[in-house]
């Protein structure tokens, strides 16, 4: 498991004051508001202030006091600690303790190994599978489990077939 996860992307400046415009990778864009601490890079920021609209967070950091610092930012990742990252609900999963993990069909045959995840209405998961890319939705009837404690994740081989671009 990683140290730190990913919560958001800086998409621009906004203002002149230094705050910055990100796209949540979360479930909401509220969940933004919780930490107090954000990295960028090397870099770890105190939050100043957060708020959201639109499916967007608009971060306040110290430190970044003016737009040409913020341009600076521009398309970098925004990660936390896991630490202070919340508890998740039963049967969900941070995107970074599924990569890495090998897909097998419920009768154990092995697929291949998760290589990303592009969250979305239905999350979609990119395999390496006979040596190229497929992706696939992770639709209903698609995955039967997720085991991040064994590193497995379990689909129905006939649904997979239906839906990945194989």
């Amino acid at each position: 498991m990683t140290d730190r996860l990913t919560v958001a992307t800086v998409l621009k400046p906004q203002g002149i004051r230094g705050e910055i415009k990100v796209n949540p990778m979360t479930d909401s864009e509220e969940d933004l508001k919780g930490f107090s601490y954000v990295w960028i890079g090397d870099t770890k920021y105190k939050v100043l202030a957060c708020r959201a609209a639109g499916g967007f967070a608009y971060l306040s950091l110290r430190g970044i006091a003016d737009r040409n610092a913020a341009e600076l930012l521009r398309g970098q990742d925004v990660t936390v600690e896991r630490s202070e990252a919340p508890e998740l609900p039963e049967g969900t999963y941070y995107i970074a303790d599924i990569i890495g993990c090998k897909v097998v069909t419920k009768s154990g045959k092995q697929l291949g190994e998760v290589l990303d995840i592009t969250p979305a209405r239905t999350d979609v998961y990119t395999i390496s599978y006979n040596g190229k890319e497929v992706l696939f939705p992770a639709a209903d009837g698609v995955i039967a489990d997720i085991n991040v404690e064994e590193g497995v994740v379990t689909v129905n081989e006939d649904r997979f077939k239906q839906v990945a671009t194989l």
